[in-house]
């Protein structure tokens, strides 16, 4: 069956829990407790729910409407939903980076997902047993580090993200049916085990205290993510993170779901289908993903501790050494739940950035579920290989800064323009609530069209100008003072000109030190000369579509 003519989905719950599936990622247990911790634990929580009501929530609303619109026309890919909504042919190429995220970040994001396999399997074999902490740590290390072979592969690294894309590829090629089975499986797996180790953090008590530290206890973890400090209002380096994680959780900003909605009847209820998937990924990050890692990280190791050591790498380098902890079958089987709720957030995820490639593959050029299915396999395999292999060299960074965090801000800002500005406030509204059973707050219209734009507008300004630091109040302090506005290394200016790399290499003086910066530089730009070639291609496509739908023997079918 061609994906895009005859299929649909399955029922209404299958395409909830696809659709939660495609929020809640990795995301909710790896990203949001540290930037939680990171950014002062409680002083996090109130941006973070306001920037869900006033962009989170608009946002899901707008691409439910805009994918279900863009349906109705038999587009089901974002350069042509996007075509639909307006006469002005250059919007269709804001669309590409709802084919592009997805490409690029499902090439770095299945090397995550490929981690959680193995570790499962490395938690039934025991291989973890009578690790010390930082022998758990140096497991990690050597698993993503290429000088471990003489032929400079880490193979294991390989087999397992070639095998996890693989199955990817598979489901993908069973078309929605595939996914909407893999969420009705791996949603519910992933409650359970999330409410388990939640519980059982919940439960360390001070249980975990050692001698080393004697007051440790997991609701210190706890306490410390929920006790509200209400001068994170006026931070707004906390803003900035609380914006940034919405879209990271919401996976808004990418076109899955434009894609996914694209599928859904013209009148289905996609008002309530938004804020039924927005909050259940909600349930999941607030309430299951700060209630394992945190936790049970401070009830063994101390709260001090959690706030400096708090990173991504906590799940890998850390986890498995605090269930050991637990007994040798009691560890096993926390091993096996945690590594696989994170194997199942994840891959409901990823198999949702495939979409809108055999999506619009399959619109424009007439290719099946298969070939589309096994065609974006194969170009996330050549474009994902570089960060496994070249991991230590930062290509991974650089596909998750441009694709996994420009491009959403960029797509998302766009979008909202397009839809209030563009489209028109009133025709969006009318396309939200048709065939609605929710009753929206008509505020949510003046958010829609002032507050969200504005807000995404904000979060695009506040990473292109990151201040020194990361410090906006001294920024503002020295610019008002006629000292001028200095920028961090992180900011996508510093960052585009590599002057964080240059200003090593200038202060490097060991050999060394000094190769191993200029290799980092060659991957670095290397990784985005491959980001920049495979956006040009994608837009090239878009281009050719346009030039064939445009032929008089293809205008009929796509008014």
């Amino acid at each position: 069956m061609a994906l895009g003519q005859t299929e649909s989905w399955g029922s209404r719950v299958g395409l909830i829990l696809a659709m939660a599936g495609n929020a809640v990622g990795l995301g909710n247990f790896l990203r949001f407790p540290v930037q939680a911790v990171n950014n002062g634990g409680g002083a996090f929580i109130i941006p973070y729910l306001v920037c869900f009501l006033l962009m989170g929530i608009p946002l899901l609303w707008v691409e439910w409407s805009m994918g279900r619109f863009g349906g109705r026309s038999n587009n089901h890919s974002t350069p042509f939903i996007l075509d639909s909504m307006t006469k002005k042919a250059f919007w269709k190429y804001f669309g590409v980076f709802g084919i592009f995220t997805n490409i690029a970040v499902a090439s770095y994001y299945c090397y995550i997902e490929s981690w959680t396999m193995s570790y499962v399997w490395h938690s039934i074999i025991g291989t973890f047993d009578g690790m010390s902490q930082t022998q758990v740590a140096q497991f990690f290390s050597k698993y993503v580090d290429i000088d471990k072979s003489l032929t400079g592969i880490p193979y294991e690294a390989v087999v397992f993200y070639v095998l996890c894309l693989l199955l990817n590829t598979f489901i993908l090629s069973r078309g929605l049916a595939g996914v909407e089975r893999a969420a009705k499986i791996g949603i519910p797996l992933l409650l359970v085990f999330g409410s388990f180790l939640a519980i059982r953090g919940l439960t360390l008590g001070a249980s975990g205290a050692s001698a080393e530290v004697p007051n440790a206890s997991a609701w210190d973890g706890l306490n410390f993510l929920w006790t509200p400090q209400y001068s994170s209002l006026s931070d707004p380096k906390v803003w900035l993170a609380a914006a940034g994680q919405i879209f990271f959780t919401l996976s808004v900003g990418m076109g899955t779901i434009h894609c996914y909605a694209a599928y859904v009847k013209s009148k289905d209820d996609v008002a309530l289908n938004a804020v039924s998937a927005g909050f259940t990924n909600e349930f999941v990050e607030v309430v299951l993903g700060s209630s394992i890692v945190i936790p049970i990280a401070a009830g063994y190791l101390g709260l001090d501790w959690v706030k400096e050591n708090a990173g991504f790498g906590m799940a890998f380098q850390t986890m498995p050494f605090l269930f050991e902890k637990w007994g040798p079958i009691l560890s096993t089987v926390a091993g096996v739940m945690w590594f696989g709720l994170l194997f199942f957030a994840g891959i409901t995820s990823s198999l949702a950035m495939g979409t809108p490639w055999m999506g619009f593959m399959r619109d424009e050029f007439g290719w099946g579920r298969l070939k589309g299915a096994w065609s974006f396999g194969a170009i996330v395999l050549a474009l994902g290989l570089p960060t496994v292999i070249f991991y230590e060299h930062g290509v991974f960074d650089e596909y998750d800064y441009w694709a996994g965090t420009v491009s959403l801000v960029v797509f998302a800002l766009a979008e909202s323009i397009l839809f209030a500005w563009v489209f028109g406030i009133d025709k969006g509204w009318r396309e939200l609530l048709s065939g609605s059973d929710l009753k929206v707050p008509n505020i949510y219209k003046f958010i829609i069209k002032y507050v969200t734009p504005l807000m995404l507008l904000l979060v695009f300004l506040g990473a292109v100008f990151t201040p020194l630091g990361n410090d906006w109040t001294a920024a503002f302090v020295s610019l008002f003072s006629g000292e001028g506005w200095q920028l961090d290394h992180a900011s996508i200016i510093k960052t585009i000109t590599n002057a964080g790399l240059h200003e090593q290499l200038v202060a490097a003086t060991d050999p060394t030190e000094v190769a191993r910066l200029e290799d980092r530089r060659f991957y670095t730009n290397a990784a985005r000369l491959l980001l920049t070639t495979t956006f040009a291609a994608l837009a090239g496509l878009v281009y050719l579509a346009a030039r064939k739908r445009s032929s008089p023997s293809n205008q009929t079918n796509h008014e």
